[in-house]
Order: C-alpha cells, then sequence, then structure tokens
C-alpha cells in the first residue's frame, strides 16, 4: 500500500470517527434529552430507552449484528468494513456522551431544539456518507429488499422510517412528533450539502444548429470545456453536435445569454449533478486559468 493511499484511509476514518461523534451529540443530548423521535434503528432504540429503558448504546448493536449477517452478500468488504466501523463508533459515542452530559438549556424553544438537532444529525451523517461509511441499520435492510424485490432503495427506507415514526407516538405525544418531523426536514438538507461539500454543479445539454460557434464562445467567454455528443433527431433523422458542458449555478445564466445571441431557438436542458470526477474541473473555473 502506498504511503498516500494509507493516509488517505487513516484521514477517512479520522473524519467518520468526527462525523459519528456529531451525530451521537445531537442524538444524546437533543433527542434523547427532549424526546425527540428518529427514523430507522436509531429510532427503534429510542422506542426500546423510552418504554423498557434499554441503553440505545447497547440495543443499537444488538439490533445491527443480525444485519450485518445478512448484509455480508449486499455490501462489498470494504463498505460492510466501514459499516461496522461506523456502528461500532456510535454505540462508543452515545455511551461517552451519557456519562458526560451537556446542559443546553433549550427546552423551552422546541423549535430551536429540533433545528438544532437536525444541524447535528445532518452534519454527522454527511461526513459519514461522505467518506464511505453508514451506521448500519435500515440501510441494510433497504439493499436487501430492493435486490430480493426490486424495490427502490429510498421507498424502502421512507416506508421503514414512516413506520417507526408512528410507532414512536408510542412514548411521545402529537406535538413533540410535529418537531421531529422539522428536526428530519433540517437534518435532509443539512445532510445533502455536507456530503456533498457544498457542491453544486449543473450540467447543460445544448442541441443548436450552431453547435460549432456556442462551443467556441463557451470556451472563450466562460472558460468552461465543451464536449459533443453525437446526437439524431428521432423524427427528422438529422444528425447534429449536442453540447454537453458542466457549469457551477452563476455560469448557467451566462450560458443561456451566450444562447440567446447565437440561437434563441437552441433546446437547452438543465440537469443537477451531484459530482464531478475530473482534474480539470474547478467549481471557480473562470478566473483561474486566466
Amino acid at each position: 500500500m502506498k504511503h498516500n493511499d494509507r493516509h488517505l484511509q487513516v484521514k477517512d476514518l479520522v473524519l467518520i470517527a468526527v462525523g459519528v461523534a456529531t451525530y451521537t451529540f445531537g442524538f444524546v443530548n437533543f433527542n434523547m434529552a427532549n424526546h425527540l423521535a428518529e427514523g430507522g434503528i436509531a429510532g427503534i432504540t429510542l422506542i426500546l430507552h423510552s418504554l423498557y429503558g434499554i441503553d440505545p448504546a447497547l440495543s443499537s448493536l444488538i439490533l445491527n449484528f443480525p444485519l450485518f449477517i445478512l448484509g455480508a452478500k449486499i455490501f462489498g468488504k470494504k463498505s460492510l468494513a466501514l459499516t461496522i466501523y461506523g456502528t461500532v463508533l456510535m454505540s462508543v459515542f452515545i455511551w461517552i456522551w451519557q456519562q458526560f452530559p451537556v446542559t443546553l438549556s433549550l427546552e423551552n424553544d422546541m423549535i430551536l431544539v429540533a433545528g438544532v438537532a437536525g444541524l447535528f444529525s445532518g452534519v454527522g451523517s454527511g461526513l459519514v456518507f461522505r467518506y464511505g461509511a453508514t451506521t448500519g441499520g435500515t440501510d441494510i435492510i433497504g439493499r436487501i429488499v430492493e435486490k430480493k424485490f426490486g424495490f427502490k432503495l429510498g421507498q424502502t427506507l421512507l416506508s421503514i422510517d414512516a413506520l417507526v415514526l408512528i410507532a414512536s407516538l408510542t412514548y411521545i405525544d402529537l406535538r413533540h412528533m410535529l418537531y421531529t418531523l422539522v428536526a428530519s426536514f433540517v437534518f435532509s438538507q443539512v445532510l445533502a450539502v455536507v456530503q456533498n461539500g457544498g457542491y453544486t454543479v449543473r450540467g447543460m445539454l445544448i442541441v443548436t444548429s450552431k453547435s460549432e460557434e456556442a462551443a467556441t464562445a463557451i470556451l472563450q467567454e466562460i472558460n468552461r470545456g465543451v464536449t459533443y455528443l453525437h446526437g439524431e433527431g428521432a423524427y427528422s433523422g438529422r444528425q447534429q453536435k449536442v453540447l454537453y458542458v458542466a457549469l457551477n449555478p452563476s455560469e448557467v445564466r451566462d450560458v443561456k445569454e451566450i444562447m440567446v445571441q447565437i440561437d434563441p431557438d437552441a433546446f437547452i436542458s438543465i440537469i443537477d449533478v451531484d459530482e464531478v470526477v475530473s482534474s480539470d474541473f474547478k467549481i471557480r473555473r473562470k478566473n483561474y486559468d486566466k
């Protein structure tokens, strides 16, 4: 193993640990302390804790262990190892934060509690997911159901979370459930930002009869690389070059203005891009190479 590869792996493991520590801090000091529910396995551990006094640090391991066995055939060795690493760390940090509770005195403002709970869980989970790990739980169930029965992963996870949240009404009232939904919304927004590293890119497909002129303008004025895709009209049968270019959001407006000048009748499709992997692509490009 090269030294740089080893350094990268150690860095990933450390950042996964930071993510788990962040998530569990919010879990203990906001969810557990203020009776906010959770989805998935974490939500089940909260139900068991409230109804039967079982420590989530213990129940999390007990519930996830059989899932590791089931998931061994679904995940690769590396993914499974990182999932086990993340799950064990979660139990450890839940135990640690319970030994050193932090008094934040926010219980009188439950909207603020819900927002901060979602913030901690979003930042923590985002770091864990970004560096290739998970904290086990329903992700494994979702992958198994997807492979065996063909249901989409997102649908399965949403269904499980909904069932867990409904079951959580056995120990929290409707008011706290609504605050939980606020926390879940904040979580989803923060998760997307952290997981992608604040990464915001748009892909643009341009169908125009003046493809070469448009490509030259984008190269010169926006300083973005352009790729020609070979397209053919299904009705006309006419072949022409389709332009594809990856841009930051502010550049989308600039390219649209260019196309208005070159070809107002051009067909333009703008898509969200999760990530671009290229040594040549930079989020802020225009001033880099000039």
